[in-house]
């Protein structure tokens, strides 16, 4: 604001204006986009699991091979993480749906293991959660950045007992674990979306696809595995 004779006139010129709109609307775009993605990814996860499970030679080769699955899908987040400046879109787009399949096949375990009704409960829990976590990331003034190492250290201390669980078989451990991702996914949800709309900013308000699916990437993970905490503490087995 500037004081003339006319009294206080704001000093925000009407090219100001226009760039600061120019700039809101490419965000949200950027955005829609990775959410579109994030959602269809979880759609052909959930597609591919469903139908796996109805599959008995599909079902079977998926527990058959499943540790072998597991470690195509690591492969295929870190080609598509790290390689992802060096891809086209629909390279990076087919990488994703590919991914997205192999986790529904994955996945379709938990169908032997809780019922229908507890799976569809903890979904729903996990949209809620993931979308208020969501909303906090993008209305919060609050710079989330300090929030890194501290999830960080949480990320790693989750995967740590996991993999101690593997041979303790604690169910106290595994409840924990659970609820500690829980935390950890709910925060990372809230911490990435805001990232994301930093990123966007960083690279000069960019529009390129691979930027929008290594996005979706990030915000699908963080969505599936506070799913598996939220089925594994509230799920029903059969």
């Amino acid at each position: 604001m500037a004081w003339d004779s006319n009294g206080w006139q704001s000093t925000t010129s009407p090219s100001d204006e226009v760039n600061s709109t120019l700039v809101q609307e490419s965000r949200r775009a950027f955005m829609s986009r990775v959410y579109g993605w994030m959602f269809a990814g979880l759609w052909i996860t959930g597609v591919v699991a469903l139908y796996t499970v109805s599959n008995k030679a599909l079902l079977t080769f998926a527990m058959e091979w499943r540790m072998a699955l597991l470690l195509a899908e690591l492969g295929l987040v870190f080609a598509l993480s790290l390689a992802a400046p060096k891809l086209s879109g629909a390279v990076a787009g087919a990488m994703f749906i590919g991914y997205a399949a192999l986790t529904g096949m994955t996945l379709s375990i938990y169908f032997l293991i809780y019922t229908a009704g507890s799976i569809g409960q903890a979904f729903l829990m996990t949209a809620g959660t993931f979308g208020a976590m969501s909303l906090y990331g993008t209305v919060t003034k609050k710079d989330l950045s300090g929030w890194g190492s501290f999830l960080f250290m949480g990320l790693v201390g989750v995967i740590i007992a996991g993999v101690v669980n593997i041979f303790m078989r604690s169910d106290m451990l595994g409840f924990v674990t659970a609820c500690a991702c829980v935390v950890v996914f709910a925060g990372l949800t809230a911490y990435d979306t805001q990232k994301l709309r930093q990123m966007h900013a960083s690279t000069g308000y960019s529009a390129a696809a691979t930027i929008s699916i290594v996005g979706a990437l990030t915000l699908y993970l963080d969505f599936i595995n506070l799913f598996l905490a939220l089925l594994r503490i509230f799920g029903r087995r059969r």
